[in-house]
This record gives C-alpha cells, sequence and structure tokens, in this order.
C-alpha cells in the first residue's frame, strides 16, 4: 500500500502541530486496512476500525503516559512553524530520537494485537452509516470504499480519544495521495496545501483543534459519535474540508 503510507508523512509531528503522536494516526489507517480485508466495506468494517483504534490509543497512552508529539519530543511545532519543522527533522536525521524509534518499533507489535482483538470477535455490531466523521470526508472526496474504511478510525480525534479532529487528519492524509500522485510518490512536508486545509479548518471550526473542543465533550461509544454524525454534526466541517480538497486537487 505504497501510496496509502507515503500519503501518511504529513500525519508525523501530530498533524505537523504537535497533536497525536504520527504512530497513532499511522496504526489507525492500518487497523482500517485490516478491518476492510476481513468484513469488506460499511459500517461493520468502520465501527471496527473504530474500536481497534480506541484499543491502540489506550495502550499508547498506557506504555508512554502521553499521547501527543509535544509531550512527548519536547517539541512546539507550533511555534516558528518552518524552523520547527527544521528542528524535528534535524532530530531524526541525527539520530537523537532513539525512544521513537523504540516506541514505534513497540507500537508497531502492540497495534496490531489490539487489532487482530478486536476483529477476532465473529460479530461486531455497528449503527448505521455513517459510523465516522472522517469516513464521511473520504466519501465525499471520491475516496474508494477501503481508504474510506481505512480513515475510518480518526473519528473523535482517532478513537474517539477526544483529541486534533479526526476529519481534519482525513484530509491531510487525502491531499497527501493527490500530491504523491503527482509528484511521483514524493508527498513532502513543505509547500501551502497543508497550510491551506488547516486554515480552513481552523476557521470552520470556530479557532478550537481537538475534537472534544469542538464538540464540548468526548463521545461515549461508536454509537454515540454515529448519532452526533447522523444528527448533523461537525457538517460544517466536513464541508469546508471537502470543498478545500477539491479547490486543491
Amino acid at each position: 500500500m505504497e501510496l496509502e503510507e507515503r500519503a501518511a508523512d504529513p500525519l508525523a509531528g501530530g498533524l505537523m502541530q504537535g497533536y497525536q503522536c504520527g504512530q497513532l494516526w499511522g496504526a489507525a489507517l492500518a487497523a482500517g486496512a485490516q478491518a476492510y480485508r476481513l468484513l469488506g466495506p460499511g459500517p461493520q468494517a468502520e465501527a471496527a476500525a473504530v474500536m481497534a483504534s480506541q484499543r491502540i490509543v489506550d495502550s499508547f497512552r498506557e506504555r508512554n503516559r502521553e499521547i501527543n508529539c509535544l509531550e512527548l519530543t519536547g517539541i512546539d511545532l507550533n511555534n516558528a512553524q518552518q524552523q520547527a519543522l527544521r528542528t524535528f527533522i534535524k532530530v531524526f536525521v541525527e539520530g537523537r530520537a532513539i525512544r521513537c524509534f523504540s516506541m514505534a518499533a513497540r507500537c508497531a507489535q502492540v497495534s496490531f494485537r489490539e487489532i487482530n482483538t478486536v476483529l477476532s470477535v465473529k460479530h461486531i455490531e455497528a449503527p448505521s452509516a455513517p459510523v465516522s466523521c472522517s469516513a464521511m470526508l473520504a466519501q465525499k472526496m471520491g475516496l474508494s470504499d477501503m481508504q474510506t474504511v481505512m480513515a475510518a478510525g480518526f473519528a473523535g480525534g482517532i478513537g474517539l480519544s477526544g483529541g486534533a479532529c479526526g476529519a481534519l487528519g482525513a484530509a491531510i492524509w487525502i491531499i497527501g495521495m493527490n500530491k504523491a500522485r503527482e509528484r511521483d510518490g514524493n508527498v513532502g512536508y513543505e509547500g501551502p496545501t497543508v497550510s491551506d486545509v488547516i486554515d480552513r479548518f481552523v476557521e470552520s471550526a470556530d479557532y478550537e483543534f481537538e475534537c472534544s473542543k469542538i464538540v464540548g465533550r468526548k463521545f461515549e461509544s461508536v454509537g454515540d459519535h454515529a448519532s452526533y454524525v447522523r444528527d448533523g454534526g461537525c457538517s460544517q466541517i466536513i464541508a469546508a474540508l471537502a470543498a478545500q480538497g477539491r479547490i486543491l486537487e
């Protein structure tokens, strides 16, 4: 899945904003991919992706105490963004991020186990569609059934954790895929596209970034989140991100 993997690059550093660790965004994509392989398209696979992502976030927090890049690395990517970006890349190039590499190796193993635990359940109850805000956005932006399920686990700030908006993460990932197609596989971190998406997002979200602040609470379950989306919750944000994505295509 080379295209989908390369497109995840801009999710590093917590959307390059210091929010949820990029490992969590990548693991959520893997959860969705495996859910699609076993369950096909639709609400059941989306619900499984969200549930697996919940377990991934919980286990990550238990191991590392934090889930946000800022707390894990001490690098403030919101402060002088381009300078911070160069610092972030330098940390990895110079091999000073040994802890991050160690975390990544462990995260892959544990995430694989958590995904399989959820998907081993014979029947996963699922609410009626739409299950996930991020999957809804993926559909609106013309993604395949597989890619739509892959994005589902981002819901509610990845696995309903209340962190940085999952729909925003999905939009950045989708635009990353478009850039990779145009640039022969090269996504890159720099350039106006991600900044344009974030600008459109914060305007539509009343200048809040985290799901729990936008909604005013954390979601209690997959069904709770699905009901919120079905009732029109975050429709303005989803519409704004979908429109921005079409502008940038």
